[in-house]
This record gives structure tokens, C-alpha cells and sequence, in this order.
């Protein structure tokens, strides 16, 4: 077996999927509301997909969020169908969206022509197992 074919065949692609959301929470009264309300509806995401949740910003708004969500997946109808269902519940909750921003990511290992960053860690893991 060749040595180009040997290395497609170890390596493994998978997808990233980013969902970011800007968020006004219309009858929100105080941060304390604001963060339970968050603290609840990132355990949703978690608990339903899998998703990694975090808060970026208006964070000292007490009626606006702006939330990424994140989730990995082999394949990209996988990652496109769960970035669907991400936007689904965020929108079933009593919030309005005023912005809604998706991008899929495939990470091959191979240097990115899109201007994003990336790079493997020499060392990091053992080749071996």
C-alpha cells in the first residue's frame, strides 16, 4: 500500500458546527433572570446535542445575550441537522432573536485556503495507538 493511501486511511474528518445567536429577552428584569435563564437553556442544548454552550457577550445587559454554540460531528449533514435543531430550541424559548450567524467547519488536518487558524499540536498525542 502506497504511503499517500496509508495516510487517507488514518485520517479522520470531522466537522465543526457554530451557531451564534443574539439574544433580547423582552420581559427580563434583572441579571440574576438573565443568567438562570441561560444556566437553563445552555443544560438544554448540552443535555439534547451534545452542544458546548458559552456566553460572549452583553454580558452587563440584563435584556440582551449573545451566545455560540458549538458541536463536532463526523459527517456534515449530521453537524447542519443539530446546528437546525440548536436554532429550534433556542428560538421555542420566551426570547426573540435578533441575529442568527452558522458556519460549518471541516477539520481534515489539511492547511485551511479560508483564513481560518489551525494547526496540530506536534507531540501532543501518541501515533502509536
Amino acid at each position: 500500500m502506497s504511503s499517500t493511501r496509508r495516510k487517507k486511511l488514518n485520517r479522520a474528518d470531522g466537522y465543526v458546527g457554530i451557531l451564534a445567536a443574539n439574544i433580547h429577552f423582552p420581559g427580563n428584569g434583572s441579571l440574576k433572570d438573565k443568567r438562570q435563564y441561560l444556566r437553563s437553556l445552555r443544560a438544554i442544548l448540552n443535555r439534547r446535542l451534545g452542544a458546548s454552550v458559552a456566553e460572549v457577550g452583553y454580558h452587563d445587559l440584563w435584556q440582551r445575550s449573545r451566545l455560540i454554540v458549538s458541536i463536532s460531528s463526523m459527517s456534515y449533514p449530521e453537524t447542519d441537522r443539530v446546528l437546525d435543531r440548536a436554532a429550534r430550541i433556542i428560538e421555542g424559548r420566551d426570547l426573540q432573536l435578533s441575529a442568527v450567524f452558522r458556519e460549518i467547519i471541516k477539520v481534515d488536518g489539511e492547511p485551511s485556503s479560508a483564513g481560518v487558524e489551525s494547526h496540530w499540536l506536534e507531540g501532543s498525542m501518541d501515533e502509536n495507538v
